[in-house]
């Protein structure tokens, strides 16, 4: 049984702000010391499956450094398998950006075929979630399936962010409803694909002979399969699942891995999440600190009189003496100085935040709740940044020149749109 699989990984990912405006959003780092795109990787090579495309777009340096030939999940193979990273090019007849997910597997279909792929698995390179996809194609198999869609459940009051699906009795999809407004149900789409190759071919050939399509598989090609009566099953998924789509959604994320049990178990040595480590020295524990229900990364370094409380502290990562932080996520080589604190607030790779500065609050203000510091940004001493602030990276001491009273109050933004243009 030949599988082959292709993961999505070119998206903007522009609602988790200041953590994509330079990086792809399956390159955004998460729980410490993964990124993002290591699930679908490691769901893939714990599967059995070692034939991988994977499809770049935006920005996608860190995600092509980071994979390399793909070493850590062993997917460095000369000859049968391994992985591939695509983007868009130029050839004989001009292509452009993807238009849609369907239109990303069409351009790269050569590719697709090399092989001869029995089933092709589709996935999305920005979820975090584990999942064998070598029962999922058995699944696939035992129901005769053209498609199978994995399918989860959702609040009803979340679904409309979702395609929505609606079963018969032996799961067969007899509706899919694109997010829909006023969602019928909350069993989601979760973006999980597996498609018979010739099957799939063929519908992304009339997709792109469509002129009124979107060139999508949510929004296009599974709804129009339904619609024919071909034979597109739902695969119920009763597992961990998340779409780190938002500041909010990537939050929740990370403190779900300090609940007791953590609902995703990153030390089941039966389902390894592999990934690219840096070599860094053991983890530096000053006197009289204070570390409750948090997660401490290889070459972090925390003051005496520090307070860990429920964080996440990414390698590289310096706690001042007496600093504290609550709820927060803190990704590679931060600096937190003396006396800082910060409370609910995700503070990017090498920022910087000055002495006795306070960013992001304990307490809810209404409906803010987490504050973001971009990528290398250099928060004053002294400085309160407000609940749900946006710090863009590369600022300055100069971008805050006009907080005359040494505050940013909750829910602004300090040039983020203007570095997100520059950079």
């Amino acid at each position: 049984m030949k599988i082959k699989a292709i993961i999505l990984a070119g998206g903007k990912g522009t609602r988790l702000g200041v953590l994509t405006i330079k990086r792809a959003k399956p390159a955004v780092p998460f729980g410490g010391k993964y990124r993002i795109i290591d699930f679908a990787l490691s769901n893939c090579v714990n599967s059995n499956v070692f034939d991988v495309l994977v499809l770049t777009q935006y920005r996608p340096h860190s995600l092509n450094d980071h994979i390399g030939k793909g070493r850590p999940w062993d997917l460095d193979r000369s000859f049968t398998g391994g992985v591939r990273l695509l983007q868009p090019y130029q050839g004989s007849y001009d292509t452009d950006w993807y238009a849609g997910t369907a239109d990303a597997v069409a351009q790269n279909l050569n590719f697709v075929r090399q092989g001869r792929p029995e089933y092709v698995l589709i996935l999305s390179g920005d979820h975090i979630y584990e999942m064998d996809y070598d029962m999922l194609v058995q699944y696939h198999r035992d129901k005769g399936s053209d498609a199978t869609v994995c399918t989860i459940r959702v609040p009803l009051d979340e679904a409309s962010r979702f395609g929505i699906v609606d079963t018969d009795a032996e799961y067969r999809i007899t509706e899919f409803i694109e997010k829909p407004s006023q969602p019928p149900g909350n069993l989601a789409n979760m973006g999980v694909y597996v498609f018979e190759y010739g099957v799939l071919e063929r519908a992304l050939q009339e997709d792109q002979e469509d002129p009124a399509s979107s060139h999508d598989f949510g929004q296009d090609i599974l709804p129009k399969m339904v619609a024919a009566d071909m034979n597109v099953f739902a695969y119920p998924y009763g597992g961990y699942w998340i779409d780190v789509g938002t500041v909010d959604a990537y939050w929740e994320a990370h403190m779900d891995l300090l609940s007791s049990p953590p609902s995703l178990n990153l030390n089941d040595r039966t389902w390894v999440i592999h990934t690219r480590s840096e070599e860094r020295p053991p983890v530096r524990i000053g006197p009289d600190t204070q570390i409750v229900d948090s997660m401490i990364t290889d070459g972090s370094v925390i003051g005496a009189g520090a307070v860990i409380e429920r964080s996440i502290l990414s390698p590289g990562v310096f706690i001042g003496p007496g600093a504290v932080v609550r709820e927060s996520v803190i990704l590679n080589d931060a600096y937190v100085e003396t006396g800082a604190v910060i409370e609910r607030a995700l503070i990017d790779k090498i920022a910087v935040i000055g002495k006795e500065a306070k960013v992001g609050s304990w307490q809810d203000i209404g409906d803010l709740k987490i504050t973001s510091i971009g990528k290398n940004a250099r928060i004053p001493p002294q400085f309160t940044i407000g609940a749900g602030s946006v710090i863009g990276a590369d600022c300055t001491h100069a971008s805050f020149s006009r907080f005359d009273d040494m505050a940013v109050p909750p829910g602004t933004e300090v040039d983020f749109l203007i570095r997100s243009r520059r950079n």
